[in-house]
């Protein structure tokens, strides 16, 4: 319980522009970023140039650009650093090479038993192009996926990063795991 007070404490020191608030906040969580980041690169292939620790490295210089954030929990933190992460990973893959929207696409199960995906940068392209559109859907349905599936958060942790009720963000939750499924089966080459 100290801990989890005093993250929100450094939490609220960064806010108001203390930078040795950030580098001592990372210490207390480092644990949970590299599970974190171990989970990503789980799933990415072989001899891939980024390791867990430099998955970090590349999540704290753009962490130390976020500006004009209202930290206000543990959970909320984690949820921005996986959504950091993920975005390392989707522009590293775009960079090696992957193909624009609609390009050389192919069908992907949505299982969030599976993330870390096994397919490597296709399949976290495919998802990172589904988890857009379904933001489009509704903002708060796609970080409800970022935070479950790529942050390992709980429904109650979720909730209390969204600031809404457990039943909502379940119900969020559905429809997502549903619209995903249904979408990332219909991923194919040349689709639009």
């Amino acid at each position: 319980m100290a801990e989890t007070a005093r993250v929100t404490q450094l939490l609220r020191a960064w806010n108001q522009g203390d930078a040795a608030a950030l580098d001592e906040l990372l210490l207390i969580v480092e644990g949970e970023l590299r599970r974190l980041a171990r989970r990503y690169m789980a799933g990415e292939r072989q001899g891939h140039t980024l390791q867990p620790t430099a998955l970090i490295n590349e999540m704290y210089v753009r962490l130390v650009d976020v500006q004009n954030v209202q930290w206000q929990n543990r959970p909320h933190f984690i949820a921005v650093c996986a959504r950091l992460m993920r975005r390392v990973l989707v522009d590293a893959a775009r960079t090696r090479g992957a193909s624009k929207r609609g390009g050389q696409t192919r069908a992907v199960a949505f299982d969030e038993r599976l993330v870390p995906l096994s397919g490597g940068q296709e399949e976290l392209l495919a998802l990172d192009e589904a988890l857009n559109r379904l933001a489009e859907t509704g903002a708060r349905r796609s970080q409800i996926v970022e935070l479950r599936v790529f942050g390992g958060l709980t429904i109650e942790e979720s909730a209390k990063a969204l600031q809404v009720s457990e039943a909502t963000v379940m119900r969020d939750w559905r429809f997502a795991r549903a619209w995903l499924a249904r979408e990332l089966k219909g991923s194919r080459p040349g689709r639009a």
